[in-house]
């Protein structure tokens, strides 16, 4: 999860978000954010898109695993 983490933190940084505007905009709380960013939790598919076309990324960068060296 450590991937899904790092990609939700810095696409809302380079989108020029806060976690209180993705929360707001999504209708969940910051803490929903915030566990979703330090990886203690995901987003489902559904909410995983909201983040796609807020963030303007693919939704499998979101959610695909990758290869750690």
């Amino acid at each position: 999860m450590e991937k899904l983490q790092i990609s939700l933190a810095a696409a809302r940084v380079n989108a020029g978000m806060t976690q209180d505007d993705v929360a707001k905009k999504m209708k969940v709380s910051k803490n929903t954010i915030v566990k979703w960013e330090k990886g203690t939790s995901e987003p489902s598919v559904s909410q995983g898109r909201m983040l796609s076309d807020m963030y303007s990324m693919p939704l499998d960068y979101i959610f695909l695993p990758t290869k750690s060296n």
